[in-house]
C-alpha cells in the first residue's frame, strides 16, 4: 500500500489541473458515484415520493371536490333562479287579476254614482224648471201690472177725462201678445 500511496503521490506531483479529472481516480469516483444514486434513488422512491404522491392525490381529491360542490351550487343557484322567475311571473298574474277586478268594482261605483248624479241634477233640473217657471209667470204678472199701471197713468196724464181702466187693460193685452 505504500507503494500506492507514493505512487498517487508521484503521480499527483506530476499532474497539473483537477484531481477529479485525474485518470488514475475514475474507478473510486464512478464506485461512489453508483452509492450517492442507489441511496438518492432509494430515499426518493420510499419517502420522497410516496409523500410527493399523496400530497397530489390529496389536492387533486380537494380540487375535484370542489369543482363537484360548484356544479352542485351553480344547478341550485339555477333552480332559485328559475324558481324566482315563476313566482315572480304568478305574482303579476295575480296582480293583473286584482287590478282588473278592481277596476270592475270601481266602474260598478262610478256607475251608480253616476246614476245618482244624473237622477239628482235631473231632479233639480226640474225643480229649477218649476221654480223658473214660476218666476217667468211672475214676471209675467209683474209686467202686466206695471204696464197696465204705466198706460193708466199715461193715459192720465195725455187725457185727464179718459179714465177707462178695463180699455187700458184690453190694450196692453193686445200689445204683449204682439
Amino acid at each position: 500500500m505504500a507503494s500506492e500511496t507514493t505512487h498517487a503521490a508521484e503521480a499527483a506531483e506530476h499532474y497539473v489541473g483537477m484531481p477529479q479529472l485525474n485518470p488514475d481516480w475514475f474507478s473510486n469516483q464512478i464506485f461512489w458515484l453508483v452509492v450517492t444514486l442507489v441511496v438518492i434513488f432509494f430515499v426518493l422512491s420510499k419517502v420522497a415520493l410516496p409523500r410527493i404522491a399523496a400530497v397530489l392525490a390529496e389536492r387533486h381529491g380537494a380540487i375535484q371536490g370542489d369543482l363537484d360542490k360548484a356544479e352542485e351550487m351553480k344547478a341550485k343557484a339555477i333552480a332559485a333562479e328559475e324558481a324566482y322567475n315563476a313566482a315572480l311571473a304568478k305574482a303579476r298574474a295575480e296582480a293583473g287579476v286584482i287590478v282588473a277586478e278592481a277596476k270592475a268594482e270601481i266602474q260598478k261605483e262610478l256607475d251608480i254614482a253616476i246614476a245618482l248624479a244624473d237622477a239628482e241634477i235631473a231632479a233639480k233640473a226640474a225643480e229649477s224648471d218649476v221654480e223658473i217657471q214660476k218666476i217667468r209667470d211672475g214676471a209675467l204678472a209683474a209686467i202686466k201690472d206695471v204696464a197696465n199701471d204705466t198706460t193708466a197713468e199715461i193715459v192720465k196724464a195725455i187725457m185727464p177725462g179718459a179714465d177707462d181702466a178695463k180699455a187700458v187693460k184690453a190694450a196692453v193685452a193686445a200689445r204683449l201678445k204682439g
